[in-house]
């Protein structure tokens, strides 16, 4: 099964010395390597396209999307330090609550193309073409062409992927850099290559400064892979797998040291910690804390369905599940059938990096007593779709054997008949699409029961049923999610896309409410929606001053100083701790008037309240508290300091912070802040939105 590629023969020249050159390269990337079938290249060619298609499609329909990663790439294309250090806003207040390594793609085309939605997504969707190529050819080192093709296929379908692919949360990077990871894994297992074990270290490391400790899930597989399976003496791989964890340390660890280094007072504050550290947003808000729910200035415990079967449940399953247990079925086939393998064997190293992924990954996803939101299961995909692949070319290969026929026809079964449940759990989209891809499936699955009798015309008839009932399913959702425009800080893909806190309960389809694309709230944990009221200061100690909201403002305000839009966050307010609105031409106006002189044209509450009015003034907004409102940044001293100086002209009223008290766990600095400016200064309705004008001098309370 192990392919071998020729070197292509010395080109003719011609008497200009270029021999064609251009045309060659053409002939060389239409044809492929000498290998491969003629329609293998081809096709690949045909798959990314159509996968830049879904990605690309319309794209900009989501505006913002996430406008708190979407402000901070403003903050970024204004300002290298603002880049570097990943800040919410161009002054550098507050950086977002992760490391900044995926934001810099969309940063660097924002500098090139301006800030806009398409300079902020299209990177996203071509991170996630590059990603089904990395894919294909993991696979394809190993298996035939067409494997590799199932596998791209599956993973652009999957509707999570589409989903963050076409959005700006730093998942895209992630999963980009984490299939590289295991194509160099896979490429050093080969031979007992130290250059590519380097490789694989680097990438995951990398991964590290997009999403900070997910990444390392598939270290101990990538590694424990690497040990038993490689074709080297022992000490060789035991010295091998120190220099990667060198190369793992210094690729995740170099930006943070640059952090540690610089002095506190010339750095933003680092968003998400309580004290002002990288390392404890990674190992707890970022950290520990999601795995055990017990996060400083976090959400607290949200485990309703944590377990074995929350990849598969209402929430869940129409992310990610479509072709888990084909996966996990394809799995333990692709084990059996090489269990008498050499301990090198290249294919089943690969199965198991790809299963050890999927596995450790999962798990950890299923037990996870903290935050936890479904897009994270994009992390999963390219697993998923790699043992489709694998599994579906180990069986192939042993067809005309008993065991071989009989997992095929299992697999195909199953994956149509878990289509149906799914579809089902939305009975009243598509209802057709479920009896079809069933009934289409169990009869592809009777036909691959006896494959050994099958042949020609027929045969392919088979097999185009088989993949058409295996894929139709997700990527009918996938369709469904490149249509739909997503909003806010937690999207979902697939019809009804919801969002809220974690999972939940009620709504549709044991959904987290009807909501609105790319957004919703979770009944379950006490949070209310939004309620309108009327334009006013607010009254001191219940939530903040100011959250009342004028006519088509929504900036409503749930109890306890829960801010935000309407669902959906498509209300023209300011937002809130989902979601930032979109402020009046009045606020905007007010907020640009005078803005160069001062250092932040206003202050607000939570990150994504503060990104709606920046987004929309182009002028530094300080995130007071950050993303929950928990952080203690600034402290009630510095925000009375930097007032005294000067340099923040207006504070707005409302805002995002999390229920309860005013914070939940973490500081409460921000209702110190916001109580001492409506009993310091006077309260003016702007457009429905209450401002404090910071420049004034005390002058009352409101």
């Amino acid at each position: 099964m192990t392919s071998t590629i020729q070197a292509s023969p010395p080109a003719h020249r011609t008497p200009d010395g270029r021999g064609g050159r251009p045309r060659r390269a053409l002939r060389r990337l239409w044809r492929g390597p000498a290998a491969d079938p003629a329609w293998a290249r081809p096709a690949l060619l045909a798959l990314l396209a159509a996968t830049a298609v879904l990605y690309l499609w319309g794209l900009g329909a989501s505006g913002w999307a996430n406008a708190f990663y979407s402000a901070a790439v403003q903050a970024g294309a204004t300002s290298w330090k603002a880049f570097f250090f990943g800040s919410s806003d161009a002054a550098n207040a507050i950086t977002v609550d992760k490391t900044p390594a995926a934001l810099w793609p969309m940063e660097i085309a924002a500098r090139i193309f301006g800030v806009n939605s398409w300079s902020i997504l299209v990177p996203q969707a071509l991170m996630g073409v590059a990603t089904v190529a990395t894919l294909y050819a993991a696979v394809r080192r190993r298996f035939p062409a067409w494997a590799g093709l199932l596998a791209g296929a599956a993973l652009a379908v999957t509707p999570v992927a589409a989903l963050m692919f076409r959005f700006n949360n730093p998942d895209a990077l992630l999963v980009l850099l984490l299939t590289a990871g295991a194509y160099a894994a896979i490429r050093a297992q080969e031979n007992a290559s130290t250059r590519w074990l380097l490789a694989a270290a680097a990438f995951v490391g990398t991964g590290f400064l997009a999403k900070m400790l997910q990444a390392f899930l598939v270290v101990p597989v990538f590694a424990l892979v690497y040990l038993v399976t490689a074709p080297a003496p022992v000490r060789r791989r035991l010295w091998q797998l120190v220099l990667a964890g060198a190369a793992l340390v210094a690729s995740a660890g170099w930006w943070v040291l640059a952090v540690a280094l610089v002095p506190a007072s010339s750095r933003p504050y680092i968003g998400g910690s309580q004290h002002d550290s990288v390392l404890e947003l990674a190992l707890g808000y970022n950290g520990i804390g999601r795995l055990n729910g017990d996060e400083t200035g976090g959400l607290g415990n949200l485990n309703q369905d944590a377990g074995v079967g929350r990849m598969f449940g209402a929430a869940i399953g129409g992310q990610i599940s479509w072709l888990l247990p084909a996966a996990l079925v394809l799995l333990a086939a692709g084990l059996w059938v090489t269990r008498r393998a050499p301990r090198t064997d290249p294919a089943r190293a690969a199965l198991l990096v790809w299963g050890g992924w999927l596995l450790l990954t999962g798990a950890v996803f299923s037990e996870m007593q903290g935050i936890f939101h479904e897009y994270y299961t994009v992390a999963l995909a390219p697993a998923v779709a790699a043992l489709v692949g694998i599994g579906a070319a180990l069986l192939w290969e042993r067809r005309r054997t008993t065991e071989g026929a009989a997992f095929l026809s299992v697999t195909v079964a199953v994956t149509a008949v878990w289509a149906y449940v799914l579809l089902d759990r939305n009975p009243g989209w598509h209802p057709w699409l479920g009896p079809a891809i069933v009934a289409a499936g169990l009869v592809a699955a009777a036909a691959l029961a006896g494959v050994r009798l099958l042949r020609g015309p027929l045969l392919a008839a088979v097999l185009v049923l088989a993949t058409a009932a295996s894929l139709a399913g997700p990527a009918a959702y996938a369709a469904e999610t490149a249509g739909t425009p997503h909003t806010g800080a937690i999207v979902t893909a697939g019809p009804r896309t919801s969002g809220g806190f974690g999972p939940g309960r009620g709504g549709p389809a044991g959904g987290r409410g009807a909501g609105r694309p790319g957004g919703g709230w979770n009944r379950g944990q006490g949070f209310a929606p939004p309620q309108g009221g009327q334009p006013g200061a607010g009254a001191p100690g219940r939530g903040f001053p100011g959250q009342g909201n004028g006519p088509g403002a929504s900036q409503g305000t749930a109890p306890g100083g829960f801010g935000g839009g309407r669902p959906g966050g498509t209300g023209g307010g300011p937002g809130g701790l989902l979601n930032a609105g979109t402020p009046s031409a009045q606020v905007t106006a007010a907020l640009k008037a005078g803005a160069k002189s001062y250092t932040w044209a206003a202050a607000a509450v939570g990150s994504n309240t503060a990104a709606g009015y920046q987004l929309a003034a182009g002028e530094p907004v300080m995130a007071v508290g950050g993303f929950n409102g928990t952080d203690p940044a600034p402290t009630l001293a510095r925000f009375q300091r930097l007032v005294r100086q000067g340099r923040i002209h207006y504070f707005v009223g409302g805002g995002g912070m999390m229920p309860g008290r005013g914070g939940g766990s973490g500081s409460d600095d921000a209702q110190k802040i916001s109580e001492w400016v409506a009993a310091t200064f006077k309260a003016t309705s702007v457009g429905g939105v209450t401002l404090y004008d910071l420049s004034t001098g005390a002058s009352g309370t409101a």
